[in-house]
C-alpha cells in the first residue's frame, strides 16, 4: 500500500543553480552549479526554479520546453542581490591600428560559428532601406554602441564599417584616443539572449537579469519576430524586472511565429494564416511584462504581431528608442502592437523614442491606461486603422505631438494632450472580431469617428518643432487634419461625441460638444 501511495505523490519541483565558477557536469546543487543557464535550461522541467548567481553569460538561451500552467511554470531568476548579465556579445582583442584612431581586427568565418551578424544585413517587410546596407552586428567600446557606416563614407569618432572576403570578416572602427585592446571592446554575435528555439513554450517567468548586446533582426509584423528577449508564439509568460539593452533592432517581442508566413504575405491574409495555426485566447499570448526598463533599441523597445493578444504591458520603462536615425521603417516606437486584442497597458513611462505607442491594426478591447508619454519625436499615440473598441484613459500625453488617430471607436478620457492632435481619414479595409476572441467576422473599410471624448484636457499652442515623420509610401502624406484640440474632427464620417473637455491657449473645442 506504501508502494502505492508514492508512486502517486508527483515529484517535488527542483532549484537549479547557475554560476560562472560552475560546470555543466555538476548536478546544479548550490554547492555544484552548472556552468551555462541554457544547460539548466536543458534538464529543467514544468515547476523548477532556476537561480543564477553574479556574473556575465555570453551565450544563447534557446529553449525548447515550458512550463505546464500558471501554477507550474518553468522560472529563471537572477539570484536575490546578484548583478547578473545575459550578453549577445563577445569581447576581441588583438585589433591592430590602421592610423591615428582608426584601428581594425580580422576574424575568421568559423569564429560566428553558424550565424555572422556582419554578413546579415537588415532587410523584411516595411523596412526602408536607405543607401547604407546595414548589418545586425554592432560594435561597442565600454559599453557605448558606435555607428555602422558604409565603407566609402569619412570614418569619425565613434563610428564603424565592416567587410567580407575569402573567408574573413574585416571590422574597422574609429575610437578616438582609446586604444581597443586597453578597453572593453564588445561586438555582438548572437541574435537574441532568451529566446525559444521553437514555439508553444509556455509559461516562463523571466526575472531579475540583464540582458544585452544582441543582433537582431528586422521584427517585421509579418514575419517571425525575434528580439533580444522573446516569447516566440507561445503562452503565458511572466517577463519582470529586467533590464533589456542595445539592441540593433528590438528589446523584446511578443510576435508571431515563422510557419505562418516570414515576410512578403499581404497582413490580412496573414490574419487567416494565424487563425488557422491556432492563434487564440487558449494557445497564445496572455503574457505580463512588468516593471522592466528598455532602452539602446534601434526599431523598437516591445513588439508583437498577433502574440501580444490577452497580454499586460504594465510599469515599464521604455526609452532611447530609434535614436541613431541610422535605418528606417514601420515600427519605430516605444511600444507597437498589432492585433492588439484585449491587451491592457498601463502605467508605463514612454520617451525620447521616435513614436511612444503605436497600436497598427485590429486593437479591439484594448486598454490604454496611466501611461506617462514625453519627448517622443513624432507623437506619443499613434492609433492606426483599428475598428475598436477601444480605451485611452488616464494618460498624459506631453510631446509636441500628443495623438494620431487614423482609426474609429476610441473612448477617450481623463487624458492630458498637452500637444497636437491629428486625423487622417483612411480607407484600408481591415479585420474586425467577435468581442474578447480571435473569432474572424470580417473585413471592414476605416470611415473614421465613432470617438467619444469624455473630461479630457487640451493644451494649446506651443513653442516647441513638430518632427515630420519620412513619407513610406504612396498613402503617408503629410496630416491634414492637424490641429489643437478636437476641432479635428468637425467633420469625421462617423458621430463624435465630446463632454466636459477643458480646452486651454487657443485649442480648439468639437463643434458639437455639450449641443
Amino acid at each position: 500500500m506504501l508502494l502505492m501511495l508514492w508512486a502517486v505523490v508527483p515529484l517535488r519541483a527542483k532549484e537549479y543553480h547557475v554560476s560562472v565558477k560552475g560546470k555543466d557536469s555538476n548536478l546544479g546543487t548550490m554547492v555544484q552549479p552548472f556552468r551555462s543557464i541554457a544547460h539548466a535550461a536543458s534538464v529543467a522541467v514544468a515547476g523548477d526554479v532556476i537561480t543564477v548567481h553574479a556574473g556575465i553569460y555570453r551565450e544563447e538561451v534557446s529553449l525548447m520546453r515550458g512550463g505546464e500552467s500558471d501554477e507550474k511554470r518553468i522560472t529563471y531568476q537572477a539570484a536575490a542581490g546578484e548583478n547578473v548579465e545575459i550578453k549577445g556579445s563577445e569581447v576581441i582583442v588583438g585589433w591592430k591600428k590602421v592610423k591615428d584612431g582608426v584601428w581594425k581586427v580580422n576574424l575568421p568565418n568559423a569564429f560566428f560559428g553558424s550565424y555572422n551578424p556582419y554578413t546579415d544585413l537588415i532587410a523584411g517587410d516595411w523596412y526602408f532601406p536607405r543607401a547604407r546596407k546595414l548589418h545586425t552586428g554592432a560594435v561597442y567600446l565600454n559599453s557605448k554602441g558606435f555607428e555602422e557606416i558604409d565603407p566609402l563614407e569619412p570614418l569619425t569618432g565613434n563610428t564603424w564599417y565592416c567587410s567580407y572576403e575569402k573567408g574573413t570578416t574585416t571590422i574597422v572602427a574609429n575610437f578616438g584616443t582609446a586604444d581597443p585592446n586597453k578597453e572593453l571592446l564588445e561586438i555582438n554575435m548572437r541574435k537574441s539572449c532568451f529566446y525559444p528555439g521553437k514555439t508553444g513554450v509556455n509559461y516562463l517567468t523571466v526575472r531579475g537579469f540583464k540582458m544585452s548586446q544582441a543582433a537582431t533582426q528586422w521584427a517585421a509584423p509579418t514575419a517571425e519576430q525575434v528580439g533580444l528577449i522573446g516569447t516566440n508564439w507561445s503562452k503565458g509568460w511572466v517577463i519582470e524586472d529586467n533590464v533589456i539593452s542595445d539592441s540593433k533592432c528590438v528589446g523584446l517581442t511578443l510576435g508571431k511565429d515563422r510557419k505562418t508566413g516570414h515576410n512578403g504575405v499581404d497582413y490580412n491574409e496573414m490574419v487567416h494564416r494565424v487563425i488557422a495555426a491556432g492563434w487564440n485566447k487558449d494557445t497564445i499570448g496572455s503574457h505580463l511584462v512588468r516593471n522592466n526598463k528598455i532602452f539602446n533599441c534601434g526599431a523598437a523597445g516591445i513588439c508583437g504581431s498577433f502574440g501580444a493578444a490577452f497580454s499586460r504591458i504594465e510599469d515599464n520603462e521604455v526609452y532611447a528608442v530609434y535614436t541613431n536615425r541610422s535605418f528606417y521603417g514601420a515600427e519605430m516606437a516605444g511600444i507597437k502592437l498589432h492585433g492588439a486584442i484585449d491587451v491592457i497597458i498601463a502605467g508605463n513611462k514612454v520617451h525620447h523614442a521616435f513614436i511612444g505607442i503605436w497600436l497598427d491594426w485590429m486593437a479591439q478591447g484594448t486598454i490604454v491606461r496611466d501611461n506617462l508619454c514625453y519627448e517622443n519625436d513624432l507623437v506619443d499615440l499613434f492609433m492606426e486603422v483599428n475598428h475598436g473598441p477601444y480605451e485611452v484613459s488616464g494618460n498624459q500625453f506631453l510631446s509636441a505631438y500628443s495623438l494620431r488617430d487614423w482609426s474609429e471607436g476610441g473612448t477617450f478620457s481623463r487624458n492630458l494632450f498637452a500637444g497636437l492632435v491629428s486625423r487622417v481619414p483612411d480607407s484600408r479595409a481591415t479585420p474586425y472580431f467577435k468581442p474578447h476572441s480571435t473569432a474572424f467576422l470580417g473585413i471592414k473599410p476605416i470611415q473614421g469617428g465613432d470617438n467619444r471624448f469624455f473630461n479630457n484636457v487640451f493644451m494649446g499652442k506651443r513653442d516647441v518643432e513638430v518632427v515630420q515623420q519620412p513619407r513610406m509610401n504612396v498613402m503617408d502624406g503629410p496630416d491634414r487634419l492637424l490641429g489643437y484640440g478636437l476641432a479635428v474632427y468637425d467633420d469625421a464620417v462617423l458621430p463624435v461625441m465630446a463632454k466636459g473637455n477643458i480646452y486651454l491657449d487657443g485649442a480648439k473645442p468639437f463643434k458639437g460638444e455639450n449641443k
